[in-house]
């Protein structure tokens, strides 16, 4: 089965708590629920659509599935980025640094990080 990196804004919650560590569906639906205020069946549905997307995986511990993620944080995060540059930017890094730029959203080090990033890209 194909690896879908897509994870939609409610599955965000699931796949965070999965970066931290493997967890049983127990241990997931008492950290969900707790946190997110959602049913057991919610928390139980969800996981088993994301394995058919193929975003979590399971092993099996004697009758307890033990539930990982079946992609990493840098997948999903690169699939956003690009997702979001196409819809909001058209393609132009050019246009997201200037809209963040122009809201004052960058701080020195957010500047400094950049010219880091921009000028080890230049060397490669």
């Amino acid at each position: 089965m194909e690896k879908q990196q897509t994870v939609t804004q409610a599955e965000w919650p699931v796949m965070e708590a999965l970066w931290e560590s493997p967890k049983t569906l127990m241990a997931l639906v008492g950290e969900l629920s707790e946190k997110m205020d959602w049913s057991k069946s919610t928390i139980t549905t969800m996981v088993r659509r994301m394995c058919d997307k193929g975003l979590i995986v399971y092993t099996t511990d004697g009758r307890a599935k033990i539930f990982a993620p079946g992609v990493s944080r840098e997948e999903v995060a690169a699939k956003e980025t690009d997702s979001l540059l196409r819809r909001a930017y058209h393609g132009s890094v050019g246009l997201l640094v200037s809209a963040m730029a122009q809201r004052n959203d960058l701080t020195k080090e957010d500047i400094a990080e950049l010219y880091a990033i921009l000028q080890e890209a230049e060397g490669k």
